[in-house]
């Protein structure tokens, strides 16, 4: 996976060293701070997913600032130090490793894996959140309020399963009853919402209305052919043809920038 690293050391040869093996390793180096202080101003802004910390800085050292990290937002800290009287002290303020200096090819490839696996895991985390506090509200709804909807995606209950898909990801969508059916590469995937509501939450997606019971993704449509009653036949991607009726005919302003 793309790790993105912060290097923090006061000396020039260090963080150039430093910054040589992780991208060697493909670590993407977001930034470099020469003091603990622009150290706490950057994390915020660059949003590492690890700091590459020495301790002994002037003014604030490593351990000073990896105390004073926002809990909420914390990254994972791995100290790079001369000095190995500070074990015990990086631990205590949550590091994930403790790297001496002069650096070891391989301890440092062994803290590589450790971040990796400890971003992952944090990224993996989050979005179960995410998901779980989604699919909370979802089931805290009243009856017949949109069912497992957010902003660019939909869950969608299958049993006792939850299935998420990407608003960009649905080729088409048509109306079937109180329900509509999300149409994914193949699949239908229903859901118990009004077609009218999900046109207009998702227009700004790219989601249009061309029947009075079908929507469909713009980025999945290749061809239009005229039709003698002056209605069209919609092509997708996947060959699916869909017909567009003379009601919403403005819709080809979206479509083509004009109708025809």
């Amino acid at each position: 996976m793309n790790m993105r690293a912060l290097i923090v050391d006061d000396e020039e040869l260090a963080r150039r060293g430093l910054r040589a093996r992780l991208e060697r390793a493909g670590v993407s180096i977001v930034g470099e701070c020469v003091n603990g202080a622009d150290a706490l101003a950057a994390i915020p802004k660059l949003a590492p997913d690890v700091v590459f910390l020495d301790i002994q800085m002037p003014e604030l050292s490593g351990l000073q600032v990896a105390a004073a990290m926002d809990a909420g937002a914390r990254p994972h800290v791995i100290f790079v130090t001369a000095f190995d009287e500070y074990a015990v002290q990086a631990f205590e303020v949550h590091a994930l490793d403790y790297v001496l200096k002069p650096i070891d090819d391989q301890r440092l490839a062994t803290a590589l894996a450790h971040a990796r696996g400890a971003v992952r895991s944090s990224h993996d985390s989050d979005f179960g959140r995410r998901v779980t506090t989604a699919i909370a509200r979802m089931h805290s709804a009243v009856a017949g309020s949109p069912e497992g909807l957010m902003p660019d995606r939909v869950l969608v209950r299958i049993g006792g399963r939850i299935i998420v898909v990407r608003v960009a990801d649905i080729d088409w969508i048509e109306a079937s009853g109180d329900y509509v059916s999300l149409h994914v590469d193949k699949k239908a995937w229903l859901v118990r919402e009004a077609i009218t509501m999900i046109a207009q939450r998702y227009a700004a997606l790219g989601i249009v209305r061309i029947h009075r019971s079908t929507l469909v993704n713009l980025d999945r449509v290749t061809e239009l052919r005229p039709l003698s009653n002056g209605e069209f036949t919609v092509v997708l991607r996947d060959g699916t043809e869909l017909k567009m009726s003379r009601n919403y005919r403005d819709a080809l302003s979206t479509l083509v920038g004009s109708p025809t």
